[in-house]
């Protein structure tokens, strides 16, 4: 369905992305995990032709979307839906002016037709009776699940999901999870999720692809990423401080320092030790 092939984009002198090349098979949901600022939310953007890069190629079904502008572009989009990290509701819409709004901006269909439509859109993400509530009195997880009816509205080829689970509690992310896979196996559709959170990529991923320093370093089945020997994608998965990735994280000599500081020699004596 997708192939990425020498992706580069940079940001001023910052290089974001470098000759990233990256396959999604139809129907397979792919996740593609790696570090907050790697450059996942940027790959997304390619993909959906948000952004333009400086070389490479998109191909979605034979046509290279960096290629396309104007009309062109905006009919392929028509096959994307989107759940935007902080679900990018119209604050100023109700909750079916939302799930509606492509319908109504791409679409001639009546009105009946999409209120109808956009009641099957809220009930495949377990929302029913919200339709003229606001933004503004949903739920976090509530909002994401907004998001995500809006994003099928269209019945699209292929959904991209920009981390699903961040911003809800663990009980509401395993439902988003569920909905994942549950719009695969109902839709058939093609999914690129980007996510850091590692109970999502194993649970809802066909297979998991690491993106670190602008490339992607591994991409296997769920346990094959457990399995795998690069200290990279072990030290990321594991989630420990000491590893081959040090960007980011603060200096260890002066954690060191910080840490042999004598805290208890400025404790008021007069306060019980705790």
């Amino acid at each position: 369905m997708i192939e990425i092939a020498g992706l580069t984009k940079s940001f001023n002198s910052h290089q974001v992305l470098d000759r990233l090349s990256l396959t999604v098979k139809t129907g397979e949901t792919l996740v593609v995990i790696g570090r907050s600022g790697c450059g996942k939310s940027v790959l997304l953007k390619h993909i959906i032709g948000l952004m333009k890069p400086q070389e490479g190629s998109i191909i979605i079904d034979g046509i290279d979307v960096t290629k396309l502008s104007g009309r062109a572009l905006d009919v392929l989009r028509k096959r994307f839906g989107m759940l935007f990290q902080g679900a990018a509701l119209f604050d100023s819409l109700t909750v079916w002016e939302n799930v509606g709004f492509a319908l109504h901006e791409h679409t001639s269909t009546e009105e009946a037709a999409i209120r109808e439509r956009v009641r099957e859109c809220l009930a495949l993400v377990g929302l029913e009776g919200v339709e003229e509530l606001m933004p503004s009195e949903l739920s976090g997880g509530m909002r994401k699940r907004v998001g995500l009816a809006r994003a099928i509205a269209m019945n699209p080829d292929i959904i991209l999901y920009d981390e699903p689970t961040t911003g809800v509690d663990p009980i509401m992310g395993d439902v988003i999870n569920d909905l994942i896979i549950g719009l695969r196996d109902r839709m058939r559709v093609t999914s690129v999720v980007v996510t850091h959170d590692m109970a999502s990529a194993y649970k809802v991923a066909d297979r998991i692809a690491m993106l670190y320093n602008g490339g992607i370093v591994e991409v296997g089945s769920p346990e094959e990423i457990r399995q795998s020997r690069n200290p990279v994608v072990q030290q990321f998965i594991q989630g420990k401080a000491a590893g081959p990735i040090q960007e980011g994280l603060p200096d260890r000599r002066i954690l060191s320092r910080w840490r042999k500081l004598p805290w208890k020699s400025q404790r008021n004596p007069e306060e019980p030790e705790v």
